[in-house]
């Protein structure tokens, strides 16, 4: 019946002239051809399709039939006339109008979610292509429109972050990219074989922008295989080759975009990623410097010997970007990235350095790392890194950043470990060579972060436990091994006021504290008599016993001054 109906509407119109087709034609020719699909006349509708006194018909009314042949391949991949579908569709695409078609494959791309995303992608990507090449006019802004809905789609898959996701692919992004890839060939080719030709420019435009959005999803959150394993089986390497290699086709060297990012000087002639240029194209040309500096991604095309310091100058912004994403594994490429790039020497990074934003921002967000994401690996990693550039900076860089952190980390823990480094900085000035970063009336600036309590008395001492621990152990070390005759760190000069600005608040905050949590377990206890089940008051121990380790070396700093004063003194009288 179906066939019929069509075949009567195509009889009524084979004796009009195309600009005499009516509204109602298309929309009877639309849901007979529909129907036709529907109950298996596949055969029937591909002979009417191939014959050509209907192609006048096709072309204006054909369209409208790709998305039901689609939606049958895609969703009856068992179906024993598969052959037939795909010989319709290839028809369809063939002879139909090539604007209304190209907008009729669009929309069917938008309309799947999941795993179907890349079924449909990897289905409509040649007749695409084949559409395209048919729109001679305004060619360039067709190429961007498909370019910009495939990258949106895809863009919505999860990226596999492992060995073994990335080999069962089951989302299908791989293969995607892999596809992609050989679809954006062609155009890339007729950019780089006709440069005079003025379309081209808007074609290479709308390529570099795609380059661009590939190179934030998915290159910048991707997981590489070791560069050890076989090359060719990392999708995502591959991937990032050619994508690195298009920008290099169209005029746009990556050492060009690396080295210029972030200057002033005019870097694009595409107006639009101009305004991106301090938005989402960072993240772009992040995911650029990491995968040619760290992953060395075609890195045997940059033509420059760059030294260490210059190289970490490079990068910094980029590592910033991928620490912003601390509680993701992003962080993880920025931790490599940042790895990889601090091979000086031990104290060969002059404080200069810390002038340019990056180089204070960058630490910050280890600090992130290290106390916000959820991954433990990286928590660790980004403790290690941070020591790693500690390390690498000179003294008033040490210094300058020591300053940075404990004014802004607003972690005890963090803290605990600034002042730990600040310790090992006295010990080298005080057994090695002087260092007047951390001797004398510079290093008194920096007690003065150290050596108090932030809110006096009423501060929570079991929140900044460990910070208290670590300012007392360095006081004990500083009564140890500076005489008040000596005084060489100036911390004998600074006693009183030592005294009062931590000694004795600490002293209030430990008697108050212990107190309440004193009579916390006392209620505790009083209502566990009338309970089958007793409360659990091991935190309250646990407390407790912090604070008595404070308070027994605060007692131990307290004696160790008494006796280093009385023994300065009784010197002195003999003198």
């Amino acid at each position: 019946m179906a066939v019929e109906e069509l075949q009567s509407i195509i009889k009524r119109c084979q004796i009009l002239e195309e600009h005499d087709f009516k509204e109602e034609d298309f929309g009877l020719f639309q849901l007979a051809g529909q129907r036709c699909i529907e109950e298996g006349h596949i055969e029937e509708l591909l002979e009417i399709i191939q014959n050509e006194k209907n192609n006048v018909i096709i072309k204006s009314m054909g369209w409208n039939l790709v998305g039901p042949v689609v939606r049958c391949l895609l969703w009856n991949d068992k179906d024993e006339k598969r052959k037939e579908y795909f010989l319709t569709l290839d028809l369809l695409v063939k002879l139909c109008n090539p604007k209304e078609l190209l907008l009729g494959l669009l929309e069917l791309i938008e309309e799947p979610s999941g795993k179907q995303i890349s079924h449909i992608i990897l289905l409509l990507l040649q007749p695409l292509q084949t559409v395209i090449q048919k729109l001679h006019n305004n060619k360039a802004y067709s190429v961007g429109l498909v370019l910009s809905t495939l990258w949106s789609q895809l863009s919505l898959l999860p990226v596999p972050y492992s060995k073994e996701q990335i080999q069962t692919d089951d989302y299908g992004l791989c293969q995607c990219c892999k596809a992609l890839i050989e679809f954006t060939k062609p155009f890339v080719e007729e950019v780089t074989d006709d440069k005079e030709n003025k379309e081209n420019e808007k074609l290479k435009e709308e390529l570099l922008k795609f380059c661009f959005k590939s190179l934030k999803c998915p290159l910048l959150t991707a997981q590489f295989l070791e560069q050890s394993e076989e090359a060719g089986n990392d999708p995502f390497r591959c991937f990032a080759s050619e994508i690195i290699g298009f920008l290099s086709a169209i005029g746009y060297p990556f050492p060009q975009i690396i080295l210029n990012h972030g200057r002033k000087k005019k870097t694009w002639d595409c107006l639009e990623l101009e305004e991106e240029e301090d938005k989402q194209l960072a993240d772009s040309v992040a995911s650029l410097a990491y995968l040619v500096f760290v992953q060395g991604i075609r890195i045997d095309q940059l033509p420059l010997v760059l030294s260490p310091s210059y190289l970490l100058q490079l990068n910094m912004g980029h590592i910033e970007v991928f620490l912003q994403r601390y509680d993701h594994l992003d962080g993880s490429s920025g931790l490599t990235s940042m790895f990889s790039c601090l091979y000086q020497e031990d104290n060969s990074l002059l404080y200069q350095y810390l002038e340019i934003k990056s180089f204070l921002t960058v630490p910050q967000g280890l600090v992130k790392v290290m106390t916000l994401c959820p991954i433990e690996t990286l928590r660790k990693k980004g403790l290690a890194i941070l020591q790693l550039y500690i390390n690498k900076l000179d003294s008033q860089g040490k210094y300058t950043l020591f300053r940075c952190l404990l004014n802004t980390s607003n972690h005890s823990g963090v803290e605990a470990f600034v002042i730990q480094n600040i310790k090992n900085q006295i010990d080298l000035s005080l057994k090695k060579t002087y260092n007047k970063w951390f001797i004398g009336p510079q290093l008194i600036s920096l007690l003065d972060l150290v050596l108090f309590l932030p809110e006096g008395a009423e501060t929570d001492l079991l929140q900044n436990s460990d910070r208290i621990m670590a300012s007392l152990n360095l006081l004990r070390y500083l009564v140890i091994k500076d005489n008040e005759n000596d005084n060489q760190t100036g911390l004998w000069t600074e006693l009183e006021k030592i005294k009062n600005n931590f000694l004795k608040p600490l002293h209030t905050g430990l008697n108050m504290s212990k107190a309440h949590y004193e009579a916390e377990i006392k209620n505790s206890q009083e209502k566990s008599k009338h309970l089958t089940a007793k409360p659990p008051l091991q935190p309250n121990n646990t407390t407790l016993f912090t604070f008595d380790l404070i308070e027994s070396v605060l007692a131990r700093v307290e004696e160790l001054i008494e006796i280093k004063t009385k023994s300065t003194s009784e010197e002195n009288v003999i003198k």
